[in-house]
């Protein structure tokens, strides 16, 4: 079985669970479980970033693509700004969660489909998300395929992991070989080289980094309380201005054409 096939069935499971436990009818339940609240509070800034770049791109009747959307964690935003959206994923019952959970958006489509052949037409969305799913596919065709559904002008947003960092690393080689991560995973995870692949694709990239010194934080939290150090993590980032050293970052890449293109480059 190859490591696609290995993370489909290991979130196929998760969803399952969910499909047969009274949790996913469970809207108290379920609200808790929605973007940034899923975070730690001192881990929580680069998905607030995230929110706040949805908030300001997503406005009413936008069509907006979702990969890797899973159970929806991340969808809620963009659904409530009115945006017509599609929630695609590798994994039929995560969908089957997404689908539950907001019967109330008439709006939502959903699509079993792999980032690394989406099947719509060309230049069909307004904007691509994506939080924590760019590992799941070979840079190279996801940034193809992204760039294609989009239409000009259009732009990608994302949240992921940033794997420059030596700790950040080894710790996430520890979740490979404890069995929590598939190794293509593990290889594909995104890095300066991806970023610069994305540059060269679309034209106008902007990235911020976080978390430059968030491996401290179990200690931070020790001594000065969740609050006080996610406060640290980011007035630190901001004075280190961190990029190679980041645990996650946020990019906004603008499909641009080849006059755009040249225009930004000058």
């Amino acid at each position: 079985m190859n490591d696609k096939l290995t993370e489909r069935d290991r979130y196929d499971v998760r969803a399952k669970n969910l499909l047969n436990s009274a949790l996913v009818d469970d809207v108290k339940c379920f609200s808790k479980s929605l973007g940034s609240s899923t975070c730690p509070l001192h881990l929580r800034s680069p998905y607030t970033y995230y929110e706040a770049l949805l908030e300001k791109h997503i406005q009413h009747g936008c069509r907006v693509l979702e990969i890797g959307s899973g159970t929806g964690a991340n969808t809620m935003l963009m659904l409530s700004n009115g945006a017509q959206v599609t929630a695609t994923d590798i994994s039929a019952y995560s969908l089957e969660v997404l689908r539950r959970r907001y019967t109330c958006f008439p709006d939502l489509q959903t699509k079993v489909a792999d980032m690394e052949s989406l099947p719509f037409k060309d230049e069909f969305f307004d904007i691509v998300t994506s939080a924590g799913s760019l590992s799941y596919g070979d840079p190279a065709l996801v940034i193809r395929e992204i760039r294609r559904v989009l239409r000009p002008g259009g732009c990608f947003i994302a949240v992921d992991s940033f794997n420059e960092n030596p700790i950040y690393r080894f710790n996430r080689w520890l979740h490979y070989l404890r069995g929590n991560r598939s190794k293509s995973t593990l290889l594909r995870m995104p890095n300066k080289k991806t970023i610069q692949a994305y540059r060269d694709s679309f034209g106008c990239v902007e990235v911020r980094y976080f978390g430059s010194i968030a491996w401290l934080s179990p200690l931070m939290r020790l001594l000065m309380g969740s609050r006080n150090t996610k406060k640290f993590i980011d007035r630190f980032d901001n004075w280190c201005g961190v990029d190679r050293s980041a645990f996650k970052f946020v990019m906004v890449a603008t499909k641009t054409t080849p006059t755009d293109k040249e225009t930004h480059e000058h």
